[in-house]
């Protein structure tokens, strides 16, 4: 009884300020303390953890986008999953695995150096030490162009050359380290950032969409109740839905992305712009969100296991730093 009378009077007290909504707030866990090395470390052990749980729905996402749409080699997501699993077994699935787990180590690390210490230094308000939803959108977006620029690019092509490797079954690379070497003899690094520009609009549009997005169901599913805001699973279930959302907007820069960073994109497209014309000529407009749905699984889950997790290690963290 007594635990039902909180929740009304939560209600109560969220609906009869429906201006908390849109109210100044940064990501709940977020504090002025926030900053520094202690928060590189933070989003590097979440950004390793959540990579190395959730590979195999990316390695999926990145076959799905891979394959020929006039003849397909995979019929879906299961279909996908059966036949990798089947061919080459559960190494299979994790193939690209290490690159991408270094590596998203690395993107959260400068996803959430980036975030909080724009927050901290340029984001809240002088007065009221708050932060703005358009400020919030700022911050979010420089923070997803940092990752972007700093790790995800580079990553992303070594991964995405390493599973279309495999598909092809050409033999080219026998692993991420061999794939880095050849590239970088072959194509010099620039080779690493292939489709840069799609990958900045997408990670700056994610950002930009999923951190202030990400407050505002916080505050709708907590009913404004400030004691959540430590809570893993409040803010795992928000950042589920807020990654799930920002895929609608960046499929089809993550679709020309894929494209861009496939093996045979040197010798297909003459550039980004090329690329994406080419697509939209020969595929069609449903080609841009080829994956869609692997990718919405797989972003809903990185979200949310990020957003579970960079809390609980924080507090972890703050014990012994």
């Amino acid at each position: 009884q007594g635990g039902l009378n909180q929740v009304r009077q939560a209600q109560t007290h969220f609906l009869d300020r429906p201006d908390s909504l849109f109210s100044f707030a940064s990501m709940a866990f977020v504090t002025k303390n926030d900053t520094g090395m202690k928060t590189v470390v933070k989003g590097f052990l979440t950004g390793g953890t959540q990579a190395f749980l959730t590979y195999p729905t990316e390695y999926v996402k990145t076959q799905l986008q891979l394959q020929s749409k006039t003849n397909p080699e995979y019929s879906g997501m299961i279909d996908c999953f059966s036949k990798t699993w089947k061919e080459h077994g559960l190494k299979g699935l994790y193939r690209g695995a290490g690159v991408r787990i270094i590596g998203a180590g690395f993107q959260q690390m400068f996803r959430w150096g980036a975030y909080t210490n724009l927050v901290n230094m340029v984001g809240r308000d002088e007065k009221t030490g708050k932060l703005s939803p358009a400020m919030n959108v700022v911050c979010g977006m420089g923070a997803g162009i940092c990752e972007a620029v700093c790790a995800v690019t580079p990553v992303e092509t070594v991964k995405t050359r390493v599973t279309d490797d495999q598909r092809r079954n050409t033999g080219k690379y026998k692993g991420s380290g061999d794939a880095i070497v050849k590239i970088l003899k072959s194509e010099g690094p620039l080779g690493l950032y292939r489709g840069a520009f799609p990958t900045i609009l997408k990670q700056g549009t994610n950002q930009a969409v999923r951190m202030p997005l990400q407050v505002q169901i916080f505050t709708l599913i907590s009913l404004g109740d400030e004691t959540k805001k430590q809570n893993p699973i409040y803010n795992g279930g928000a950042g589920f839905l807020a990654g799930c959302g920002s895929v609608i907007l960046t499929q089809p820069q993550d679709c020309v992305k894929s494209r861009m960073q496939g093996e045979a994109a040197k010798e297909m497209y003459k550039g980004t712009v090329d690329c994406a014309m080419q697509m939209l000529k020969n595929e069609g407009p449903a080609s841009f969100f080829s994956g869609a749905i692997p990718r919405m699984v797989q972003v809903g889950m990185t979200s949310g296991i990020s957003f579970a997790l960079f809390p609980v290690i924080s507090k972890l963290l703050n014990q012994v730093m």
